[in-house]
């Protein structure tokens, strides 16, 4: 063993929640991504190589009530009659499965949920090319960001899952996660 756990697969998943508490509306965020019955430790940023993409029905199976799950959480949360939350996860993979790739966490006030997406998106893909040396200009827009991925062709995929939810009564808090969950 060469001392630490590298996972082998990873779905995505999201959820809103609300309540009069704010950590019940995270629970009830965490209920409707399918992952309150967990011990969710947080993890930075990296998608292991090799590691496999499966849909969240599918990982949901493999993995144990009460158990350690690490995971890529986004959350944000508010109180305020009217303000919008929004939580997402980008990611990046390369093209050569055997390197690592980027996944990104993502939380915004006031913003839509292709907005933020597009930023988590970008923010994963943006770190995945710096260490593939796909350089971009800091100005570039993440559509032509996008088509300078294409034409390296270093990079095979990017993506991201995106919740947002408006707080609907003053003093009522509303939860949004996004996640990136692990199956070791």
């Amino acid at each position: 063993m060469n001392g630490n756990i590298v996972p082998k697969k990873v779905f995505f998943t999201k959820g809103v929640g609300r309540a009069k508490m704010k950590l019940e509306a995270f629970e009830f965020a965490l209920r409707d991504a399918g992952i309150e019955k967990f011990n969710l430790v947080r993890v930075s940023s990296i998608i292991p190589p090799n590691c496999e993409i499966i849909a969240k029905e599918e990982g949901l199976k493999m993995l144990n009530a009460g158990g350690i799950t690490f995971l890529v959480l986004a959350r944000l949360e508010s109180d305020e009659e009217g303000v919008r939350v929004t939580s997402s996860v980008g990611l990046a993979v390369p093209k050569d499965r055997s390197n690592y790739g980027y996944l990104s966490e993502h939380e915004e006030f006031g913003s839509s949920k292709t907005k933020a997406g597009d930023k988590a998106e970008e923010l994963a893909a943006t770190m995945l090319a710096s260490t593939l040396g796909i350089k971009f200009n800091a100005k570039h827009d993440w559509k032509r960001k996008k088509q300078i991925i294409k034409i390296s062709n270093k990079i095979i995929r990017t993506d991201n899952i995106t919740e947002s939810a408006a707080v609907e009564k003053e003093g009522e808090w509303t939860c949004v996660v996004a996640a990136a969950v692990f199956i070791l």
